[in-house]
């Protein structure tokens, strides 16, 4: 299952390349060897994608099929628990993620080198000549050709008009009745044999200014013509790509970034030390201090050094001195400072581009020295998702398996790209950047497993509704329905007992608590959860009870109980400090109080009818009693008479 999930996830990645590419590859005339060698390189290229998402999928697959047929059940039924199960599976994807991480360390640099270098070659490669008819042809460099018509069996053009625009402003038109074209043997250029026609030629100057412009016209019948037009396929140097950081293995990646680090760092230095050198170098000793900056890691390091052995200088009015000078040798000095402080500028702006340059060579080759290890951690937590979330939801195939894969692998791929740019651009260290999607999907593979093993209902609806219920306070009706076979009977005396004291305890709370609170009693005295829960398990525990009567009127009285929901507004903070600060600071106060008053309102409505419910079931069973009783007395009259 593995290796089918694999192949249709490469197969899916590898045509989204090819749609991606394909401007580059169409119209070229690539032969079908090239092109399978490219595809195969890709396929290499775009297993670092393909591969978590197969693992993904296919333990969701198997977990989900083990789950939909009960397989999985018998399997914790018999005392094996889940990570158990899962063992064969984590030793199989580690021995998946050690080969993974030889593989983007060893083949995956070598393939992205041709990958690219053949892709770039491609995109060098002159496109095949498909000359159309009634429209200019401008695929060819430095001509424009025009055809009539043409003749695909034979090869001919007739009505040929061609363009040579290669000579500036003097372009030479040439006419031809018919003509034919070929490549010569070495297929480095186009060999265009033309008939029956003219050429015009201008015969302008450089410097000629005229309206009057000479040309020249050449009747011929039999013209031939050589064009320029390579339509090799030339393959380019793979020294060029290899010295990327595509290219590199972890060793060579790292001797790269020792050496771009010392480069940004020297740069940096030199940088540093031109700032301390360049204007007014006589005012530093005037200061009493110089100040040296040097760069390490990337990051300036200030460092202030006290001279030794100089007398302080009391500084110079710059005013004073140019004052003294003459309106036309100020002038002069304007002019020589602003001139000095553009070529400073522009030798600034120059460094900062070979810096950010340099500092992006740098980024590029760490975040592919982190990428080595990533894969093989993404495989890992993937087994750990798939696997439980299959035990959980217990769907087999690709239906929902496949859908869930994509949805995750979605949020994967989003999060792992969002790093990645935020490393490239520099907002993120490297690091940050790279094990982001690890940092976030890690915790989600703890949380599904946890819930597997112990059995819990992650993706139950009515838990989620029960729960969204409880939260917005919404109501939940009562269902109760008679039981198709009764084994044990009430016992009516416990039953009388229990509704005795649950109509106690709905008398006593209604008395306590009035249907609506004032704002100082909703804060000083609160309603209180522990009596509304007894009185909720007390009422639970009696319609259970009395779910066993035969009696239709019983059984649908007991519809007439309330679920009673303990809701935080019924007493936000257990604090009294806090619950009296909020009574004073009335904005936030009113708030809460205005909030809780339809829920408190509804939870005395819920048990004044608990407390009348209990008093017509306490009615229901005494007429029942006392129909019996005096079904009884009939039977004794009739068998004494």
């Amino acid at each position: 299952m593995f290796a089918m999930t694999f192949f249709i996830v490469l197969f899916i990645v590898l045509m989204q390349f090819l749609w991606k590419y394909m401007d580059d590859l169409v119209g070229k005339g690539l032969g079908f060897g090239v092109l399978a060698e490219l595809f195969f390189y890709a396929a290499l290229s775009m297993i670092p994608m393909a591969l978590p998402l197969a693992i993904l999928l296919a333990s969701l697959m198997s977990f989900g099929n083990l789950g939909e047929k009960s397989e999985l059940t018998a399997i914790k039924a018999s005392g094996i628990p889940l990570i158990q199960v899962m063992s064969p599976l984590i030793v199989l994807i580690t021995i998946i993620a050690v080969g993974a991480f030889f593989f983007q360390n060893d083949v995956l640099p070598k393939a992205q080198v041709k990958m690219w270098t053949l892709l770039f070659s491609a995109r060098q490669k002159s496109p095949e000549l498909e000359i159309p008819e009634g429209s200019f042809y401008d695929q060819i460099t430095g001509y424009n050709l025009y055809v009539r018509k043409k003749n695909p069996d034979t090869g001919m053009l007739y009505g040929a008009m061609i363009y040579d625009v290669g000579h500036g402003d003097n372009p030479t038109i040439l006419l031809a009745d018919s003509a034919r074209l070929a490549f010569t043997p070495d297929m480095d250029y186009l060999y265009l044999h033309l008939w029956s026609g003219e050429q015009f030629e201008n015969l302008r100057e450089q410097n000629m200014n005229s309206s009057n412009i000479p040309f020249r016209r050449e009747s011929f019948v039999d013209k031939e013509l050589l064009i320029p037009f390579d339509a090799n396929f030339n393959r380019l140097n793979e020294e060029g790509m290899r010295s990327q950081y595509v290219g590199k293995n972890i060793s060579e990646l790292r001797t790269s970034i020792d050496s771009l680090s010392r480069r940004v760092d020297s740069i940096g230095n030199r940088t540093a030390e031109g700032f301390t050198t360049l204007a007014f170098p006589t005012l530093a000793p005037a200061m009493g201090q110089k100040v040296k900056v040097k760069y390490q890691g990337g990051k300036k390091i200030a460092e202030k050094q006290k001279e030794s052995g100089k007398k302080a200088v009391n500084p110079v009015s710059l005013d004073s001195l140019l004052l003294a000078l003459s309106p036309a040798q100020r002038d002069q000095v304007f002019s020589g400072a602003f001139a000095l402080q553009s070529q400073r500028k522009s030798e600034q702006e120059f460094r900062a581009v070979q810096v950010g340059d340099e500092k992006g060579r740098l980024i590029r080759h760490r975040i592919e020295l982190i990428k080595k290890y990533t894969l093989s951690v993404a495989c890992i937590i993937f087994l750990f998702i798939g696997a439980p979330l299959g035990a959980i939801i217990r769907k087999g195939g690709l239906g929902a398996p496949m859908v869930i894969s994509v949805m995750l692998f979605l949020v994967y791929y989003i999060i792992d790209n969002t790093g990645f740019k935020m490393a490239r651009e520099g907002i993120w260290q490297a690091w940050a950047g790279m094990w982001l999607s690890t940092f976030v999907l890690l915790p989600l593979g703890i949380f599904v497993t946890y819930k597997a093993m112990n059995d819990s209902a992650v993706f139950n609806p009515d838990l989620y509704k029960t729960w969204a219920r409880r939260l917005l306070g919404l109501p939940e009706s009562r269902q109760v329905t008679r039981k198709e076979v009764v084994i044990n009977d009430i016992d009516r005396p416990v039953v009388m007992a229990g509704l005795d004291r649950l109509q106690r305890r709905s008398q006593a709370w209604l008395k306590r608590y009035p249907r609506r609170q004032s704002y100082r009693d909703y804060w000083m005295k609160p309603l209180r959860r522990h009596p509304v829960a007894v009185l909720g398990d007390e009422t639970d525990a009696l319609v259970a009870v009395l779910n066993d009567s035969r009696n239709l009127k019983i059984i649908d009285k007991l519809n007439d109980y309330p679920i009673l929901m303990w809701l935080w507004i019924y007493c936000p903070f257990r604090n009294l400090k806090v619950r009296k600060a909020l009574m004073w600071f009335a904005p936030a106060g009113i708030i809460f109080y205005l909030l809780s008053i339809p829920y408190t309102r509804r939870l005395h409505d819920d048990i004044a009818r608990i407390d009348k419910t209990t008093a017509a079931l306490q009615g229901i069973i005494a007429e029942i009693v006392s129909t019996e009783n005096s079904n009884d007395a009939d039977s004794s009259v009739s068998s004494a008479q």
